[in-house]
């Protein structure tokens, strides 16, 4: 299955939620940065449900940033993920973790000042969390977020997805309530294969979706 674009998925995910008879101020949509935020903000428009943001960064291998070796995310107190068989796997000089957690901590809590300026986070305690991304592969970021929320205590977690590798799928299940997805194809090498569009999206586009919500809240 091919999306247009973002924000396609993101309908397309929208009427499927629709119909779980899910939404309202009941259940809070949290958008992962950046690419899951329009996808996010379809689905949040859909359920007349409130949007919020998840300010995660990937942790990457050194020399390789895009390769994911894990994840940080900023809540209560800061949630690292870290892909332990791949971490074995490759050369991580000693002290490496220790340092890229501090940086990428530090661009989590920078990108706040720039997101949340105009509006606290939204609580989820005793609500459905919605957690959407625009696609998933090893599913680290996801994962990471998934263990933040849970510090909330709300009262169910979905992840919604438009694509997924069919293996990440099957691990995801047995951490969350429901995992609401499109494609789940076992041959899976990039999210951007099953895009039209696929382009970056942009700080300003982000602000943008995150203060159009809340004026339709």
């Amino acid at each position: 299955m091919i999306f247009k674009n973002r924000r396609e998925a993101g309908k397309l995910l929208g009427e499927k939620l629709s119909a779980d008879r899910l939404g309202g101020g009941n259940t809070v949509v949290i958008g992962l940065l950046r690419g899951g935020i329009p996808v996010a903000y379809e689905i949040a428009a859909a359920l007349k449900s409130p949007l919020d943001v998840a300010l995660v960064r990937k942790i990457g291998a050194p020399n390789q940033e895009e390769l994911a070796i894990g994840a940080i995310v900023d809540g209560k107190s800061p949630k690292v993920y870290l892909n332990e068989s791949l971490i074995s796997r490759i050369n991580i000089p000693e002290g490496y973790l220790e340092y890229i957690e501090k940086i990428k901590l530090k661009e989590i809590r920078e990108r706040e000042k720039i997101y949340r300026h105009q509006g606290e986070k939204i609580s989820v305690g005793g609500k459905t969390a919605i957690i959407v991304d625009d696609g998933i592969a090893t599913g680290a970021s996801v994962r990471v977020v998934i263990d933040a929320v849970k510090d909330e205590k709300p009262a169910k977690i979905i992840v919604a997805v438009p694509v997924i590798a069919a293996d990440t799928l099957r691990e995801l299940k047995k951490t969350v309530d429901k995992v609401v997805v499109l494609s789940a194809p076992e041959e899976f090498y990039a999210v951007g294969e099953f895009y039209e569009d696929f382009s970056q999206t942009a700080d300003g586009e982000v602000i943008e979706l995150l203060q159009k919500s809340r004026k339709n809240d």
